[in-house]
């Protein structure tokens, strides 16, 4: 790939909302945001989240199969594929619509993405990531009947399941010819598919990927120059909330890594995009790797909001 700026860019759940018409509302602001960017003349590639969508639609897959005896449970794999449909086709519609309402003619493309997870990866045995709505009591030990892992969340209970790694994209290649001819490529949705190889087959694992961490992978593979992680808040902040919080603005990839030692940061929320960006910054020279708000991502792109996190400062 040439020297033209290349941006990943990966939208948390605000981005998305939880519910269909939530949804169609935010990804609206996620378009406007995307195309501020790829209007500067980056090539784009767009990651989501899909904890909300997943849920939403193995509990339905589940249900239908459990009041029709001839069909058989979906399993996660599947819902995770049906995720990256469902969220891709309605992003894709917005980022379009946001194109041609400023006169830019540019393809927006969808890749199911597949990826390569190890079979050993011990957090098949400690699963860790929420997906899905709130439970209540009653449905949370339906679930744990069923063999699913839950958590106590709130006032209520959530679904979790076991967050591998990520170790290779199977559509790079498709992903970046498409970045080549200046299409905006929505691609590893959630995560990712997580597969496992069995001879020349890739086999669904019952997993959902950290979508942060499949980013920063997508980033380091693609040679991009930005990693821009949208998430909750225009900054990030050490002691939340606290009376001694402190915003952080511009920090190197050494800070960020003692942050991360120190547990400043919540394991399945911000410390992964704090791994995602680390990781990132340290592969190649001259990258940055910001986390922001939706609405504050082309501010944070030309330096002037967010968190930005470099190898030197």
């Amino acid at each position: 790939m040439d020297k033209k700026k290349t941006v990943v860019i990966a939208l948390g759940h605000r981005a998305l909302g939880a519910t269909l018409p939530e949804q169609k509302t935010a990804v609206r602001a996620a378009a406007k945001s995307i195309v501020d960017i790829a209007e500067t003349g980056a090539r784009v590639a767009v990651t989501h989240t899909n904890a909300a969508q997943i849920g939403t639609i193995h509990a339905a897959m589940n249900e239908y199969a459990a009041r029709n005896p001839e069909h058989t449970k979906w399993p996660l794999s599947i819902c995770s594929s049906m995720s990256q449909g469902f969220a891709g086709y309605d992003l894709q519609k917005a980022i379009r619509a946001e194109l041609l309402t400023r006169g830019i003619r540019r393809p927006v493309a969808t890749v199911i993405t597949q990826v390569l997870v190890d079979p050993y990866d011990p957090a098949f045995y400690e699963p860790s990531k929420v997906i899905g709505s709130v439970l209540t009591k009653e449905e949370a030990a339906a679930e744990q009947k069923k063999g699913n892992a839950v958590t106590k969340s709130g006032d209520g209970y959530r679904r979790i399941v076991a967050a591998p790694a990520p170790r290779e994209i199977i559509e790079l290649p498709t992903i970046r010819t498409l970045l080549e001819n200046d299409e905006i490529v929505i691609c590893c949705g959630g995560g990712g598919i997580p597969v496992i190889e069995q001879g020349v087959d890739l086999r669904g694992a019952s997993a959902v990927i950290e979508k942060d961490l499949t980013s920063g992978l997508l980033a380091v593979e693609l040679e991009a120059d930005d990693l821009i992680i949208l998430t909750s808040v225009d900054a990030v902040a050490l002691n939340y909330k606290m009376d001694h919080e402190r915003i952080l603005t511009r920090i190197s990839s050494r800070q960020a890594a003692s942050y991360c030692e120190e547990d400043m940061f919540e394991a399945g929320l911000m410390l992964p995009k704090f791994q995602a960006a680390i990781n990132f910054v340290e592969m190649g020279r001259g990258r940055r790797a910001i986390i922001t708000s939706v609405a504050r991502a082309k501010a944070a792109f030309d330096g002037k909001a967010g968190t930005t996190i470099v190898t030197n400062l």
